[in-house]
């Protein structure tokens, strides 16, 4: 095969129908590329996002030459290859049309052959206004209003749905090619895909390989070879192929087991296009809805089964959060972008990813990064909370989108779901109710994207949304998962969280704000309050201020500066975060699922992330890394503090259950030493467990009655550690009090930080309470966020940003809780 590489500069772009071009990259887009000329200021400073909305009303140009040889021309096949345009698009080659487009998510291939000539070359990419079109289709489709479009009329196009605006990400409607360009030139018939279908037996595990050409041959054969480690362990020849596999090393999610990756490469004999080449896990995976005798009641009052993945026939706690587009400008991003956030979610001990269905269907690089580290994907279609049109055109375009990805994506072992959408049933019932919308949602997501699915994938489990509600007129589904935003969206109580039941929870949060350094990133310093207009237009939550604000306050004390409420946000965000995922694993396996909102972000902004734009850990990651460990060791107070009339309080806490969960792939044995100190670190009570614990169980094992003591020495002055020890290594800890965290009598006390070689040591002589190191950036410290008892030393090493040693700061000015008021 021949090809012509069309990525990277040697494009010019420009406003259709002015006489001003500048260069232009591909993949890229127009603010991109506009910022790159200087003809902007960068959209994420101050808020110059309200000054950049002008963009999205032009039409713009992308043109570049490029040269074609005899060689290539004598082919029979010479196509041109876009894999994404964004959006509205006409494709021009030597002055005609080549193809035009309206989806953003279509691969492209078309015969350009006949346009091309010997030497010099044009192609030229016309992209219309977003917004020219939204509007064309709103004159006949008028959904009730989206959410976060702060226009209107982002369902008209398929299109990146949060570069309208969401929640927590700015409005930047851009245009570009968005993903790779070549032309490629080649005799006879060529793989267009393969999909591969898995059978496991005893020991055992037979690979049947179906290609897919471009063409029909009837008499076409192929060639496959399955290695591991560059050693050939299975082959096949002849028109049809099956692969076995004896002794097979089986691909297990995160903390479950090991992630071989087996090649399997496939190639038409006799053909010179190159062959088709992937890497593949031997693996099962299903979503098992059936009933299991735990009385969970629907809305409606019927039981609702279990919601969890079996992977190889095992049930898997899914531990994990949710992926939103890694910036707001996707165009190129790859693995050197998008490495650091999956391993980061990796390194907190996730197992899944759900990638939310109002961004874009991620690079190959980000599905492969996920089959190295197992972390399962829960991939929604990308269609998020209103609704949309139903018509012929639609639809159509739709399955081919669906066709186009699930082809793309169905060979990796971390592909464990397809879902329709995210939270259409649950945000307009009642609209669905009307025949016009039950039918458009009963074409898209029950009709055109299972049918996608099962007939390129049938391996692969379907859900038509999430949280998998039943549309008005439909049969129920045997299972339900859950969005519950009962907490900070209607304000209820954090300790909420901690009372449901739900079959899996695949959407809760609470939102912080970004690290002081962070902030300064985008924010001037004089502007530095989140009351000020620079930062309100990067706090996206209608009220979000006041919601944060108010669950801070009834928490902790008020806070000195904006440093200090960063950090008590973050401080708060990890704490509610982590009762709701306690509770989830306390729960399983009634409860098989927690994925918080949200992993990451795609500009600096106040949100639900637990990673900031960038990368930086905020304290909700450091803290993943506690809450989703293999073994988890957690305190559940019973009673607690209570306001009455008058603004007094009654406070009854005292006694303390004492929880482990175990998801590990074996056995736990190990023992808890536990003890209640003051906060000078005088011992008070003490006591030992032995735990002995099965793989996926999770147990009460005891619980301690304290009431007597917090009583005596005072529940502001005293504080539970537990720890839990396992071949005489600490394997996890938790920390309880008896009171809240704004009325601790803690005592200001310095921290002491030395440099104990490429490590930092770390002591206090009182409790201290938090200690957060500061925010290095893109690296982070091994441990942060951490509770320092009386006389102890923490060793602490500072990591890069895929987890290697980096080079110790200068400084290091440490806080904790006391330092945010005091």
């Amino acid at each position: 095969m021949l090809r012509i590489d069309l990525n990277g500069d040697g494009w010019t772009f420009g406003e259709a129908g002015s006489a001003e071009r500048s260069p232009g990259r591909v993949p890229g887009c127009v603010h991109t590329d506009l910022l790159a000329a200087g003809r902007i200021a960068d959209p994420f400073w101050a808020d110059n996002e309200t000054a950049l909305q002008w963009i999205e009303e032009r039409d713009w140009t992308y043109v570049r030459t490029f040269t074609v040889d005899d060689e290539l021309l004598a082919r029979d096949q010479v196509q041109l290859v876009l894999d994404g345009l964004d959006t509205v698009a006409e494709v021009w080659v030597n002055g005609a049309v080549a193809l035009s487009s309206d989806n953003m998510f279509h691969r492209h291939r078309v015969d350009v052959r006949d346009l091309l000539r010997a030497g010099k070359n044009e192609i030229e990419v016309r992209f219309e206004s977003a917004m020219r079109r939204v509007r064309e289709v709103a004159r006949s489709f008028r959904p009730p209003r989206e959410f976060n479009d702060p226009v209107g009329g982002c369902v008209g196009i398929r299109k990146e749905q949060c570069q309208f605006g969401w929640d927590w990400g700015p409005r930047f409607v851009t245009a570009g090619l968005w993903r790779p360009a070549a032309i490629e030139a080649w005799n006879g018939a060529r793989i267009a895909g393969v999909r591969v279908a898995q059978r496991h037996e005893a020991g055992r595990v037979r690979i049947a390989l179906h290609p897919e050409l471009d063409r029909l041959d009837p008499g076409a054969r192929f060639r496959a070879t399955l290695s591991l480690d560059d050693l050939v362990v299975a082959e096949a020849e002849g028109s049809e192929l099956e692969l076995n596999v004896a002794d097979p090393r089986l691909w297990w999610p995160a903390g479950q087991g090991d992630q071989p990756l087996y090649e399997v490469v496939v190639s038409l004999q006799g053909a010179e296009t190159p062959a088709w080449r992937r890497r593949i896990g031997l693996r099962t995976v299903s979503l098992d809805m059936d009933s299991d005798g735990a009385e969970v009641a629907a809305e409606d009052g019927r039981s609702i089964g279990r919601f969890g993945f079996r992977v190889n026939g095992r049930l898997v706690f899914a531990k994990g959060a949710n992926w939103i587009p890694a910036h707001s400008f996707v165009a190129g991003l790859g693995r050197t972008e998008l490495e650091p956030l999956v391993r980061a979610a990796a390194d907190a001990h996730m197992n899944m990813l759900r990638v939310w269905g109002g961004g874009v269907y991620e690079d190959d690089a980000f599905f492969d990064l996920c089959d190295e580290l197992g972390l399962l994907v829960w991939q929604d279609f990308m269609f998020a909370c209103t609704l949309y049109p139903g018509d012929d055109a639609f639809v159509a375009s739709v399955r081919r989108e669906a066709e186009d990805q699930v082809r793309r994506l169905r060979h990796h072992p971390s592909l464990a779901l397809w879902c329709g959408n995210n939270e259409i049933v649950l945000l307009n019932r009642e609209a669905l109710a009307e025949p016009e919308h039950g039918e458009n949602y009963r074409r898209v997501f029950l009709d055109a994207l299972p049918g996608a699915v099962s007939a390129l994938s049938p391996e692969t489990p379907y859900i038509h949304s999430s949280p998998l509600m039943t549309p008005p007129g439909r049969e129920p589904a045997p299972s339900e998962d859950a969005h519950d935003w009962e907490v900070w969206a209607r304000r209820a109580p954090v300790e909420h969280l901690g009372t449901t039941r739900h079959r899996f929870l695949s959407e809760f949060g609470m939102q912080s704000y970004p690290s002081v350094e962070l902030a300064r990133s985008f924010c001037p310093e004089e502007e530095l309050n989140i009351g000020s207009p620079v930062f309100d237009s990067h706090q996206k939550f209608r009220n979000g201020n006041g919601v944060v604000l108010d669950y801070v306050g009834q928490r902790y004390r008020f806070p000195r500066d904006y440093a200090s409420l960063a950090y008590l946000s973050q401080l708060h965000q990890a704490w509610a975060v982590g009762a709701a995922v306690e509770h989830c694993r306390r729960s399983s396996p009634t409860t098989l699922g927690a994925l918080y909102w949200q992993l990451n972000d795609c500009w600096p902004v106040a949100s639900w992330s637990s990673l900031e734009f960038g990368g930086g850990w905020k304290a909700l990651h450091h803290h993943a890394r506690r809450f989703f460990a293999p073994t988890l060791l957690s305190l559940r107070q019973l009673g607690g503090e209570r306001r009455i009339i008058g603004n007094y309080r009654e406070n009854d806490s005292g006694l303390v259950e004492l929880h482990v969960a175990h998801d590990g792939p074996g056995p736990l044995r190990g023992r808890i030493d536990w003890r209640l100190i003051d906060f000078a670190g005088e011992r008070l009570e003490g006591g030992t467990l032995e735990v002995a614990m099965n793989a996926g169980s999770s147990r009460m094992l005891d619980v301690l009655d304290l009431r007597g003591s917090v009583e005596r020495i005072g529940r502001d002055r005293t504080v539970l550690r537990a720890e839990l020890f396992v071949g005489g290594r600490r394997a996890c800890e938790a920390t309880g009090f008896f009171a809240p965290p704004r009325s601790l009598r803690l005592a200001r006390a310095p921290i002491e930080v030395t440099r104990d070689g490429d490590m930092l040591s770390v002591r206090s002589e009182t409790f201290q309470h938090a200690v957060h190191l500061g925010q290095p950036g893109d690296r982070r410290w091994s441990l942060d966020w951490f509770d320092l008892f009386p006389g102890e030393e923490r060793l602490i090493s500072l990591l890069d940003h895929l987890g290697r040693p980096a080079a110790l700061p200068g400084e290091v000015t440490p806080m904790s809780l006391v330092d945010s008021y005091s």
